[in-house]
């Protein structure tokens, strides 16, 4: 596992928060992503499926492609990912895919997490690759966003036009 000082996790989270303004900047659901490699960030992606019209678009998605292309390697060993909330199906799965073997996120993802909250796909050891998880990071910050944005959306959503 690569350690990480409290320190550098807020950092590399915050970056993560960045990405996720991104996302909050073109009402898009504000999740943020980078990619760590030798204390260097080699990843970064935020949600786009609405700008993109592509429903596999998210953060974490984003974030390995630049990854792969910046390594030129499909695999991204001695990587870690961060996000400001828990990864999807769809992305841990490709965190697996990828061979990172350690996530680090904000919030959990009740409603369609995957890496502990509904599944726990990272670290199920019917797979070939198992991830060193970690939670909490900057948890309230994470989540926050994500709770303004749907506040906000709802307030839109029943107000009178």
């Amino acid at each position: 596992m690569l350690v990480f000082t409290e320190e550098e996790k807020s950092y590399f989270m915050q970056e993560a928060i960045k990405e996720a303004q991104k996302s909050l900047e073109k009402e898009e659901i504000p999740i943020g992503c980078v990619i760590v490699k030798d204390g260097q960030i080699i990843g970064r992606g935020h949600n786009a499926r609405e700008e993109r019209n592509q429903a596999i678009m998210h953060a974490e998605i984003m974030a390995i492609t630049e990854a792969n292309q910046r390594v030129g390697n499909w695999r991204l060993l001695d990587c870690t990912l961060f996000v400001t909330i828990e990864p999807c199906v769809m992305c841990s799965g490709a965190i697996g895919l990828a061979r990172i073997p350690q996530v680090i996120y904000g919030a959990k993802n009740a409603k369609f997490g995957g890496a502990g909250s509904l599944y726990d796909i990272l670290t199920d050891e019917r797979l070939n690759h198992r991830v060193t998880v970690e939670t909490g990071i900057l948890e309230k910050e994470c989540a926050a966003i994500m709770q303004t944005f749907f506040r906000t959306r709802r307030k839109q959503k029943n107000s009178p036009k």
